[in-house]
């Protein structure tokens, strides 16, 4: 069924968290970090030597690559001080597409070799700091996370502003921002795959060792990160352009509501204590409360161009709460930031800097204008619910790839359990 070894934290490792980690426009707790295994002991007697080597090697660059990507996030480059670096992104990503088609022929059709390798990971958010887990369902899990992870990486460096032609302002391009959206929903497809075909292959005594990074908690929240801040480029974009109403508008202003609170509630009472799990629940609360701002702000425009009484005093109460969670969210931001590892908040632009803006001054006016025609009495002081729209935004359906040509019988010796993985004969 798999054996589990887990290393505290105290008794020295590999994880290192970084003091600073620079700009973030999207959080990624951390990358967890494959260490290196040994193939032949455990295979040698079932596998040939080249597969065994071609499997050693695939999983050796993996380690290499995710040891260079974890190097810029300990020391952040000055000129591109990002959360994570984009150098090694791609390479990286085409690594463990490389290394996972072979590392299926471990779990297909029952090979009883699943549970012969001890996997070793290096954790970001659990206490635990690596994990070993002899079942290859555990590395897949692993390498379906990191690369997920690494959509995340990708989507934070196209969502952070650049200088534009004039040299003045900073802003992300239209073409970063749509791409951002396809990262985000790949990302969310790698999760969403993890969450219904992996996790349920390990058992469920094993799940429960897993380390909190890979709690399905975390997962879900995660999943559902990636589909807020998809939603959130859409509002932007939205925002920026002259045909879109403000019923588009607060459509997906309420829909990003949601996906903020449902990451919320799978996160909030998970074990997360250290740095990066603290940071990352921080980040979850903060844009969940910066979507209702922007989720109320929209809702309290529609109200206001109501003809009674009673929706100009709605509309009041909607913006007033508008502006009480647009004040919450910049201590919320605050918060997240100056929790270890430090991070800043790249400049304002796009569905922040124009709310920012606009909350504060609309709010003041309708407050003005409809409390000169209503007593103060008439006014609700309770905000009203905000309406419940159906979730359109949905993960990028993923499928593992096939099991690499190399599981054949002229690699596989003695009888594993692997009924489906000769060639078929024609």
């Amino acid at each position: 069924m798999g054996c589990m070894l887990s290393t505290s934290k105290d008794v020295g490792g590999n994880r290192r968290i970084p003091r600073n980690v620079g700009d973030v426009a999207v959080f990624v707790p951390g990358l967890r970090i494959p260490k290196p295994v040994n193939f032949s002991q455990p295979l040698g007697d079932n596998l040939s030597k080249s597969l065994i080597e071609r499997l050693s090697a695939l999983r050796n660059r993996v380690v290499v690559m995710a040891g260079q990507e974890v190097q810029t996030v300990i020391k952040p480059r000055r000129k591109a001080a990002t959360q994570h670096g984009g150098s090694t992104l791609d390479d990286l990503q085409q690594a463990l597409e490389d290394y996972l088609p072979v590392l299926l022929g471990l779990v297909k059709d029952g090979n009883k070799l699943q549970h012969n390798v001890k996997f070793v990971w290096v954790n970001q958010e659990d206490d635990v700091e690596e994990t070993a887990i002899s079942n290859a369902w555990y590395e897949v899990l692993s390498v379906l996370h990191l690369m997920a992870m690494l959509s995340f990486s990708q989507g934070n460096l196209l969502l952070l502003p650049k200088t534009s032609a004039d040299g003045y302002q900073q802003k992300v391009s239209e073409e970063s921002r749509r791409t951002a959206v396809d990262v985000f929903l790949k990302g969310a497809g790698y999760l969403d795959f993890a969450l219904q075909h992996v996790l349920p292959q390990l058992p469920s005594e094993l799940r429960k060792d897993l380390p909190v990074d890979l709690a399905e908690g975390v997962l879900r929240a995660l999943c559902l990160q990636a589909l807020g801040q998809g939603v959130d480029v859409q509002l932007g974009m939205a925002i920026d352009s002259t045909k879109a109403t403000l019923a588009v508008k607060r459509r997906l202003a309420c829909e990003m509501v949601k996906y903020w609170h449902q990451a919320h509630d799978n996160i909030v009472n998970l074990p997360l204590t250290n740095g990066w799990g603290e940071k990352h629940q921080l980040y979850v609360k903060w844009k969940y409360v910066e979507a209702k701002a922007a989720a109320y702000y929209y809702h309290g425009l529609i109200l206001d161009e109501g003809n009674t009484e009673k929706s100009h005093s709605m509309a009041v109460s909607a913006l007033q709460a508008a502006e009480e969670f647009l004040k919450e969210s910049k201590k919320e931001c605050e918060a997240f930031h100056m929790t270890t590892p430090i991070s800043r908040n790249p400049p304002l632009w796009g569905t922040m800097k124009y709310l920012s803006e606009k909350i504060p001054k609309d709010t003041s006016s309708k407050v003005r204008i409809n409390r000169d025609l209503y007593s103060r009495e008439r006014i609700i002081e309770t905000a009203p619910v905000l309406p419940d729209f159906a979730l359109a935004l949905k993960p990028d359906e993923y499928q593992l790839p096939p099991v690499d040509p190399s599981w054949n019988e002229d690699n596989i010796w003695g009888q594993i359990g692997v009924n489906q993985l000769k060639p078929e004969r024609t």
